[in-house]
């Protein structure tokens, strides 16, 4: 009789939205370090042929293609509507 008892309890405390939720955060805590913490997570090395160019323009010279500076804006540019922005104060230079 004290065993029906017990489940019943049981089964009830279960139906708490706050057990729920903490049964909910437990299995997306677990999920997610599963997933992140995995073996197929490793950092993977590169080979030397791949590893050797940084830059995409130092790959495209690599393979023989030309790299070209943008175009300048041109001249005839239309005058941009609306009131005159102030210049910045400290412009970011790359």
């Amino acid at each position: 009789m004290a065993i029906g008892r017990f489940a019943s309890s049981i089964s009830t405390a279960l139906r708490h939205p706050g057990v729920i939720a903490l049964i909910v955060a437990g299995v997306t805590i677990a999920a997610m370090l599963i997933v992140d913490h995995g073996p197929w997570s490793r950092a993977k090395t590169q080979p030397a042929h791949v590893a050797m160019y940084a830059t995409t323009g130092e790959a495209a010279r690599a393979a023989g293609a030309t790299v070209l500076p943008t175009k300048a804006k041109s001249p005839i540019e239309p005058v941009r509507p609306g009131p005159k922005t102030s210049p910045t104060i400290n412009p970011v230079t790359p």
